[in-house]
C-alpha cells in the first residue's frame, strides 16, 4: 500500500515513516543512557518519549517541504545501553552523592561508559559506510561521543556546533571521565579531526571553562548574556546567527542539548537552566546553518521523560532532519 504522508502515523517507526536503516538518508541511533546525569534524573527515557511524540509531527515543513520522501529511519535500540544503565546506576548514584568522592564506584561506571562510546562509535561507522548520515538520539550528553569520533575521522576538518546551557569542557566532572559535563572536553582530546568548536546559548559555566575558551583557539563561545546584550542594543538575532555559522568550517557536526533552549521548552531535562533559545531563534540558526554549511552529523540530547518534553525535542529532531538534508542536496 502506498504510504500516505497525511494519514494518522503508525507505531514503532521514527515520525511513523515507511523506511529502513539501508534505505534511508538520516539513519539515527537511540542511546537510553543517564549514568552521569547529575541534577534530574529520568533522560534515560528521553529517545523513547521522543520517538512516541513523533507520532505526532506533520511530515510537511513550512521551511524544509517533503524532504521526508529522501529517507529517516533508525537504527534498532541496542540492548546492551540498558544493559549498561543498569548496571552502572548505583555505582552513579554514589558518585553523585559523595560529591565525586568515590573513586573505585566511579571506575566502574568509566569502564561501561567506555563501552557505551565504542557501541556509538560502531554504529556510526556502519551508517557512514552506507553513505548515510549519522544522527543520535540520548540520553545524557555524554552519549554522542562515538559518534562526533566517527564522524570527525569521515570528515576531517569539521567543525561542532554546540548548543548547550553549559559549556561541558570540565575535566572528569565528579570523577566521571565520560561525564555529560565533559562531553566537549573529550571531543577536543579524543576526536582528532574536530577542528573549531562553536558553541551557543552557554550559560552556566565554571571559571576553569572560561579560561579554557579564552585560552584555546579552537573554541568561539557566544555566551548567552553576551547575545541578550547585543540583542538589547539593537542587534538583529539574524546578524547574530551570521558570525556564528562564518565561525563554523564547511562541514558541520550539530550537537544539541535541550537545555539550550529556554526552560519552559523542555522544562525535565537534565540541568535546566533560565535563558536561552527561543524555538523560533533555533528555526533562524538551522537554517541559516543549511544554507551555507554542509551538516554531516547531528544529536539531540538530555531530553527529561515527559510526553511534552519529547514533543517538542521530536519537533526539533524533525527541524534538524530538514536542516541537514537541505543543507547536503545543496552541495
Amino acid at each position: 500500500m502506498e504510504f500516505d504522508p497525511d494519514a494518522p502515523a503508525a507505531a514503532g517507526a521514527l515520525f511513523g515513516l515507511p523506511f529502513t536503516p539501508e534505505n534511508a538518508r538520516i539513519v539515527a541511533q537511540v542511546v537510553p543512557w543517564q549514568a552521569t546525569t547529575s541534577f534530574r534524573r529520568g533522560t534515560r527515557e528521553g529517545p523513547a518519549a521522543l520517538v512516541e511524540a513523533s507520532l505526532q509531527v506533520d511530515l510537511f515543513d513550512l521551511e524544509y517541504g517533503d524532504f521526508w520522501r529522501k529517507g529517516i529511519a533508525m537504527l534498532p535500540e541496542d540492548p546492551r545501553f540498558r544493559e549498561w544503565d543498569a548496571l552502572a546506576e548505583a555505582d552513579a548514584l554514589e558518585v553523585i552523592e559523595s560529591g565525586g568522592d568515590a573513586p573505585e564506584a566511579a571506575s566502574r561506571v568509566n569502564e561501561l561508559s567506555s563501552a557505551v562510546n565504542e557501541a556509538v562509535f560502531a554504529a556510526a561507522q556502519q551508517i557512514l559506510d552506507r553513505c548515510a548520515i549519522p544522527a543520535l538520539i540520548g540520553g545524557d550528553h555524554s552519549t554522542p561521543l562515538g559518534a562526533i569520533q566517527a564522524v570527525a575521522q569521515r570528515f576531517p576538518g569539521v567543525g561542532v556546533l554546540h548548543i548547550d546551557a553549559h559549556a561541558d569542557l570540565r575535566d572528569a566532572y565528579e570523577g566521571f571521565t565520560y561525564s555529560h559535563a565533559s562531553i566537549m572536553h573529550n571531543v577536543l582530546a579524543e576526536a582528532a579531526g574536530v577542528a573549531k568548536l562553536v558553541q551557543v546559548g552557554i550559560r552556566d559555566v565554571g571559571s576553569a571553562e572560561v579560561a579554557r575558551i579564552r585560552g584555546d583557539a579552537r573554541i568561539t563561545t557566544f555566551f548567552d548574556p553576551e547575545v541578550a546584550a547585543r540583542l538589547a542594543g539593537g542587534e538583529t538575532w539574524q546578524s547574530i546567527v551570521d558570525t556564528i555559522v562564518e565561525a563554523l568550517p564547511p562541514q558541520v557536526y550539530v550537537s544539541f542539548d535541550v537545555d539550550g533552549m529556554e526552560p519552559g521548552l523542555c522544562p525535565n531535562t537534565g540541568t535546566p537552566v533560565p535563558g536561552g533559545l527561543t524555538f523560533r531563534d533555533v528555526q533562524v540558526l538551522l537554517a541559516t546553518l543549511s544554507r551555507h554549511r554542509q551538516i554531516v552529523g547531528f544529536d539531540v540530547n538530555e531530553i527529561g521523560d515527559d510526553p511534552w518534553d519529547g514533543n517538542v525535542a521530536a519537533r526539533l529532531f524533525y527541524k534538524l532532519c530538514g536542516a541537514t538534508l537541505r543543507s547536503v542536496s545543496a552541495r
